[in-house]
This record gives C-alpha cells, structure tokens and sequence, in this order.
C-alpha cells in the first residue's frame, strides 16, 4: 500500500480543532493502532473508512478517553486531552452519537435529550441548542412525550444525533450511523448528517459506507489494520483506484 496522500486543503494558518499525532493504542499486548496522524479543522466533515477490525471505533475510543493511547497524543482545540477520562473529554467539547443509537428506551425523548446536556450549567443555551435540534429534526419536535424504544430505526438516529448536539460539542462523532438501517432509510441519515454540517458543526464520522459517506464528506481517511493507508479530499478517494486495495475489495 502506498503512503497515505497529502490531506492538505487547509490553508497554513488554520488550526486543528481536533488532531491525533502519531498515536498507537494496545488492547494488553495487542497493536490495534500504530502511528495515526488525523486532522479536522473547524467545519468540515471527515469520514473514517476502513473494513471490520481496522481500527475504526478504536479510534473513537481513544479520542473520547475510553482507551489511552500507548503513544501520541490527541489535541482537542489546542490542548492535550489524551490521559483524561471520558467525562472530562466531554466536557472539553467532545460527543458522540454511538454505534446502534443506544437510547435509553424506557425514557422519554425528551428525557433522552435533555440528557445530551447533562455536564451544562447554561440554561439559556441549553434551551437554545434544544430549539435547534428540534427545528433540525421536525419529526423528533412529535415524538418529545414518546418512550424512545417505540420509536422507529431512522427516529431513533434522530434522537441519538439531536442528543449528542444537545451537548453543545466542538466536535460530533459519529460511530457508523447506517448500520442496522433499512436502506430507505440511509439517505435520509445522510440527509440529516449533511444538515448537521450545514449548521456549521464539525464533524468526524466513523463508516463503512464509503460511497455515501464520501459524497457528503470535505476528506477522509482509510484505515488498514489500525494505519492510515491513504488521507484525501473525498473527491479524490472516490476517484483513486487505491480505495479498493484498502479495502481489500470491500468497497
């Protein structure tokens, strides 16, 4: 495989608001990420792509503080934030929207949002950031009184992506937002993320979906048993014919 290709849209002065500097993370003695460069500057989209087992949540959970990296760092808006727990990273700035939805079913929608604002002591913006999630979502503005098990697959994203925003975060993650949808169903997630990115927010989401999630991403990375194996503009990575390599005909 070749060495990954230059990212380099940014302009020289503009700064990461998150970045992994040549991080490596181990489950015990097993490599699971060697050596990942990542950067995503204010705004943008950027997709994780890469097979089963390649590293792609690992990296989700090295940033948000659920494993430590063994090497590296990870710099969130300026500082070091690899070594601080979870909640501390969420505090930072970090949210995500995780694999599968995991709503607490039982609960209201409501309750599942207020939730997202849970480490927020600003009122006025929570109920700020609330009307913005609910004119995003109109359907989620429908469902507020519902449990959130009732509700649908492609409800329940909305729930789980509105909860996240709810969190007010500098940065969305967003671990495999497809997954276990009705393929009617994924336009309308993508839809909904590329609003997400229209409001401004910066987003880095985790996918294996390579098609869908380039034609709405800014760039991407392929990652290959825990390295990055190639980094572009997602117009250059649909185009490269490397991306089959890299996914050892998965794509």
């Amino acid at each position: 495989m070749s060495e990954p290709a230059a990212t380099g849209e940014a302009a020289p002065d503009r700064q990461p608001v998150l970045e992994l500097r040549n991080v490596s993370t181990h489950y015990g003695l097993v490599s699971v990420l060697r050596n990942v460069d990542m950067a995503i500057y204010p705004g943008e989209m950027v997709c994780l792509l890469g097979g089963n087992a390649s590293g792609k949540t690992t990296t989700l959970k090295t940033i948000l503080g659920y494993v430590m990296p063994s090497e590296g760092e990870v710099i969130l808006d300026g500082e070091v934030v690899s070594g601080l727990d979870t909640v501390e990273c969420v505090r930072r700035g970090v949210s995500m929207v995780p694999e599968n939805r995991r709503l607490f079913a039982n609960m209201t929608v409501m309750e599942n949002l207020e939730l997202g604002a849970y480490l927020r002591k600003d009122k006025e913006g929570i109920a700020k950031d609330l009307e913005e999630v609910l004119e995003t979502f109109p359907r989620v503005r429908e469902r507020l009184k519902q449990k959130a098990g009732t509700l649908s697959g492609g409800e329940q994203q909305m729930v789980a992506m509105g909860r996240a925003l709810m969190a007010s975060p500098k940065v969305l993650l967003m671990d495999e937002p497809s997954m276990g949808l009705a393929p009617v169903l994924v336009d309308q997630v993508f839809e909904i993320i590329k609003t997400i990115r229209e409001l401004g927010r910066t987003v880095f989401v985790v996918e294996q979906n390579a098609n869908m999630a380039l034609s709405i991403a800014d760039r991407g990375y392929v990652i290959q048993t825990g390295e990055v194996v190639l980094a572009d503009t997602a117009a250059n990575l649909l185009a490269n014919p490397l991306m089959r390599e890299a996914y050892l005909g998965e794509l």
